[in-house]
């Protein structure tokens, strides 16, 4: 079986836990296994590697993958949100590694059947877990314009979202959308090429019902304080986003696990208590790409890269 999937700073991963031990790891976002596959290599010590995925073709790949290590690993189909609910399932108390590689695969971009590419005929899916209740298709065609426009507002940040919108709704009043392209062909003429900015039009409308499809800010809320907490002492999340949003909430909530004081919202404008800081943050300024990984792996451009420590 062929290897898809270009792991995204993975030197840069790999550094910040080349002096750990690592017995147990949590890749969250398991994918086609690349950054497991690199652990498993890099650290002997390994007991287990818990790999999480909602993708049952991806957990098939990542097992072919991670064969030589089968022994090691525990491959688990589901979301990593429920990250500490894994754990309890499998008796895991505690863990010394998290990696958690945000938003959507090559992998899964070259799967045209998936939906998530403008760039091939498909479904307009985008589920990254196939059983999932709700997909773009169904959005795209029965959400009013208003919400609509919300969400290539709210999660794909499109400056034209009430045209964007609007569109879709004449559009789709005529013939119902069915597939990727479809969408694609009725809001080229809209947006254009915006070569200022170097990007396909389609880029941020496809991101945002991407979004919004697999809840994927909401998941990534949930998951960051269970992230911390199942942590040793001395144990390390590396977290590697691919848009200001999700780099947004990383951020903040790292910063917040590492300060020591906590902002009671409510209690009255400027009051802050104290609190135990539970982390400190290895990486001031996310860590990018390398031009040369940029020349290599187009996708990886947009990667950024934060590290947290949890405090002993």
């Amino acid at each position: 079986m062929t290897q898809p999937h270009l792991s995204v700073l993975a030197a840069e991963v790999m550094q910040h836990f080349s002096e750990q031990q690592c017995r147990i790891v949590v890749d969250g976002t398991l994918g086609a296994g690349g950054h497991s596959e690199l652990f498993l290599q890099n650290h002997p010590e390994i007991e287990c590697l818990i790999g999480i995925d909602q993708d049952p073709t991806a957990l098939a790949i990542a097992r072919e993958r991670l064969s030589p290590w089968k022994d090691k690993l525990l491959l688990v189909r589901g979301n990593f949100c429920d990250l500490a609910q894994h754990l309890r399932t499998h008796h895991i108390a505690k863990v010394n590694a998290i990696l958690l590689d945000l938003g959507v695969s090559s992998m899964q971009l070259d799967q045209a059947e998936k939906g998530f590419s403008f760039m091939r005929e498909g479904p307009l899916d985008m589920r990254m877990n196939p059983d999932a209740p709700l997909s773009a298709l169904e959005v795209i065609n029965e959400y009013t314009e208003n919400d609509l426009g919300r969400i290539f507002r709210d999660y794909g940040e499109e400056k034209q979202w009430r045209a964007v919108a609007r569109v879709i709704v004449q559009a789709r009043s005529k013939e119902k959308i069915l597939t990727t392209l479809q969408l694609s062909d009725l809001l080229m003429p809209l947006l254009g090429w915006k070569k200022s900015r170097g990007s396909n039009p389609m880029t941020l409308v496809f991101q945002g019902l991407r979004i919004f499809v697999n809840r994927e800010l909401d998941v990534l809320r949930e998951v960051l304080p269970q992230t911390i907490e199942q942590l040793t002492p001395g144990g390390r999340a590396a977290i590697i986003t691919f848009h200001s949003l999700e780099d947004r909430i990383v951020k903040d909530a790292f910063r917040f696990a590492a300060s020591d004081k906590e902002d009671n919202e409510g209690m009255g404008c400027g009051i802050f208590l104290d609190k135990k800081p539970l982390a400190r943050v290895l990486t001031r300024k996310p860590i990018l790409p390398s031009a040369e990984e940029m020349d290599r792996n187009s996708r990886s451009r947009s990667a950024k890269l934060r590290v947290l420590e949890k405090l002993e």
